[in-house]
């Protein structure tokens, strides 16, 4: 093809996923549902034109980091510190760390009887299909109202930093024995002290660089911290949230500096013209990589490996159980309302990158990339239906 078939087609798309984007806030319809399918027939037309393009798994990869690392900045620059949010973020953290664990046993089991393979292996593989995806989830519940949407919000991104902290952790060798505990928690520690340190640099920089293209180079040093740490199997993204939480609330970190240091160094008015701008091109960057990322994993799957009714009951099992044990812990132990949190935990693109990252010897060939996309295609329908019942009873709680 080219040079210019090629812009044609990148231009389409960024075109098709704005449209989708309309279409859902219509239809409640996710968009990254519709970006899926899309990639998905545009499969279908390569291989009746006989266009022999796969999709490398490294370009894939690189996306799904740069798209986590923005959606998660996205979220965390709509998000306010306050007094009175303590309760809500508390119930958001435990609600993503208890269902996290609960589901990955639950998930981890299934594996061990279905398949007979070792525990940490089917434990590994269990985590990726259980982690909430704030790509999907963040975006789709921008038209919730308060609390709703603080929760899901807090909720899929703590899910997303802990399932990647409990992935590094079950993939330690010497994860049966007591001491990876130990090993765990001293890269808990370091993570939080590098969370610190990156942040205030990363603050020092948006304060006191004048030029007009420093936005990108921001997100260059972002992304370059994160993946250092990830080199050193840190669970990195709690980086990316603290600098979103620490820039969107500067007013009170600084106020609370001045009362205790006098330090005037740095005047929150002058941020505020930086902090619209940051919000914005973040946002663009991530609607930008989240088009191309699941266009390319909808295209990276075969339909005819999709056509198995075994593989759709497997999809309906895992789901089944994680609705289930998501319900019980909203129900019975949050004491908190069903619609839509019940149906808003999306599996996506966290879920692929993790899966990308199971060693090759923990790999089990019956979970594959097609059960991954059957249970994010199911998990997104169900996301679909809570918000067409939450847009139908926007104050309703349903009870069973």
């Amino acid at each position: 093809m080219s040079s210019y078939s090629i812009l044609i087609g990148l231009s389409l798309a960024v075109i098709l996923s704005y449209v989708f984007n309309l279409a859902s806030r219509a239809t409640r319809v996710p968009s990254v549902l519709l970006l899926l399918l899309t990639g998905i027939g545009l499969r279908q037309w390569a291989d009746y034109q006989n266009i022999n393009f796969l999709v490398p798994k490294t370009l894939l990869e690189i996306f799904g980091i740069i798209g986590l690392i923005m959606i998660v900045l996205e979220g965390a620059l709509d998000l306010r510190l306050s007094r009175d949010k303590v309760p809500l973020v508390r119930r958001s953290f435990l609600a993503a760390a208890v269902m996290l664990m609960g589901q990955a046993a639950a998930i981890g089991t299934l594996l061990h009887l279905w398949l007979g393979a070792p525990w940490q292996t089917c434990l590994l593989n269990a985590v990726p299909l259980v982690v909430i995806s704030s790509a999907i989830a963040i975006p789709s519940v921008a038209n919730l109202s308060g609390e709703k949407q603080e929760f899901i919000v807090y909720e899929s991104t703590f899910s997303d930093i802990l399932g990647i902290m409990l992935f590094n952790f079950v993939d330690q060798e010497d994860f049966a024995q007591g001491h990876s505990l130990v090993t765990f928690g001293r890269g808990v520690v370091l993570i939080i002290v590098v969370a610190v340190l990156s942040t205030l640099v990363l603050g020092f920089l948006l304060a006191r660089l004048r030029e007009h293209v420093k936005f990108f180079l921001l997100f260059s040093f972002l992304i370059l911290i994160y993946s250092l740490a990830k080199k050193l199997h840190l669970s990195s993204l709690l980086l990316v949230l603290a600098f979103g939480l620490a820039v969107n609330n500067a007013d009170l970190l600084l106020n609370w500096v001045r009362r205790r240091t006098g330090w005037q160094g740095i005047s929150t008015e002058a941020l505020a013209p930086d902090l619209h701008q940051l919000k914005s091109i973040t946002a663009e960057s991530a609607f930008l990589i989240r088009t191309f990322f699941f266009l390319l994993f909808g295209y990276s799957i075969t339909l005819a490996n999709l056509i198995s009714w075994q593989l759709l009951g497997q999809g309906v099992l895992i789901v089944a159980v994680l609705t289930g044990i998501r319900y019980l812990y909203l129900r019975f132990v949050a004491h908190t309302d069903l619609i839509p949190e019940l149906f808003i935990a999306p599996k996506g693109l966290i879920t692929v990158l993790l899966f990308y990252s199971i060693p090759t010897q923990h790999l089990l060939g019956d979970v594959s990339e097609s059960i991954l996309f059957v249970v994010i295609l199911l998990t997104s329908l169900l996301m679909m239906v809570g918000l067409i019942i939450s847009h139908q009873r926007p104050t309703a709680a349903i009870e069973f």
